[in-house]
């Protein structure tokens, strides 16, 4: 007799960068849930991360904000028993919907990683699930193709949601210069910059580093699930704070991302190789100069070109073995 279906409620993050680093719940549920089946709620930047998720029933593309998100939401949920509701947007709206079990994230002002927090809805914060993302064949396809080439791949994330933590996109071009020129560590490399529309400004500076034919790809061109399927093949990404690193250190890619007026011990990319780097300001004598961290200010001016590449070379050097 085949198994009853198992309907889960996942409620993801709206924001690109925590639906990443959440997205191992997904697959932990995936492989311990007998004949799970999932009803995916995302906003419009995060669902694509989970087109290809196994047992998948719906997504439910949700923005918060707006008028009675919530209500909304249990509009469109209520008709069912849920085996287990999974809220990590703290909504409520499951305290008025049918299931025999839910878990909801609850703020905290601790410095704890937000993999952790999510692995706490679940009690399984003493192992932790990375993040994860499923890919369909179609989607592997299209990172081959995209990708296809034996010259290494450096990927450049320019892009930040706040000009106090972007890195200024022409030192980006200035370190991807040297790391591919002739005599560099990647004198054959091409190179991939990462981002979605809003970062096409900053990925024109870094496109002067290497003549057009070595660009493979630039700000927009793919979606975030397909970038991450490329990033899997990535020799070294860099970047500033922000959804496309968190993309590349969960592909597992070599990862250094550029922390000024940011917490990393919360946020910072999480992968097996995945590293940070700070100028010689750390996060509480940006707060000082910046209380509220939203004034319009590059605040990572201190961090040098010379500092990048040197850790870049490190990087690499140091992952030279595992990639043979």
């Amino acid at each position: 007799m085949a198994e009853k279906p198992f309907p889960i409620l996942f409620v993801a993050s709206t924001r690109l960068g925590d639906a990443v680093l959440s997205s191992g719940l997904v697959k932990r549920l995936h492989d311990e849930v007998p004949n799970a089946r999932f009803t995916l709620v995302a906003g419009a930047a995060s669902a694509r991360l989970f087109s290809d998720v196994p047992g998948l029933e719906q997504i439910i593309v949700e923005e918060e904000g707006g008028a009675a998100p919530g209500f909304r939401l249990w509009l469109k949920t209520r008709g069912r028993l849920w085996g287990l509701i999974v809220d990590l947007r703290g909504t409520g709206v499951s305290g008025f919907l049918r299931r025999r079990r839910r878990a909801v994230l609850k703020p905290t002002s601790a410095p704890i990683h937000k993999v952790v927090q999510a692995a706490r809805l679940l009690r399984l914060e003493d192992d932790p699930p990375a993040p994860f993302l499923f890919t369909s064949p179609e989607v592997e396809a299209a990172a081959a193709d995209r990708t296809a080439g034996r010259a290494p791949i450096l990927a450049i994330a320019p892009g930040a949601s706040w000009v106090g933590k972007a890195w200024p996109a022409e030192r980006f071009a200035a370190v991807a210069a040297r790391l591919l020129a002739p005599g560099g560590p990647l004198p054959d490399g091409r190179l991939m910059i990462l981002g979605d529309v809003g970062d096409r400004e900053a990925g024109r500076a870094v496109k002067l580093a290497v003549s057009r034919d070595r660009i493979i790809a630039e700000p927009g061109q793919l979606d975030p699930l397909t970038t991450y399927a490329c990033l899997k093949r990535a020799r070294l990404v860099i970047g500033n704070d922000s959804a496309a690193v968190r993309l590349a250190a969960a592909a597992g890619a070599p990862t250094l991302t550029l922390y000024g007026p940011s917490d990393e011990r919360i946020e910072a990319p999480w992968g097996p190789r995945a590293s940070v780097l700070r100028g010689p300001r750390d996060l509480e004598a940006f707060r000082k100069l910046d209380p509220d961290l939203d004034q319009a200010i590059c605040h990572m001016l201190d961090l040098s070109v010379d500092t990048v590449l040197g850790a870049a070379k490190r990087a690499l050097a140091e992952t030279e073995r595992d990639d043979g």
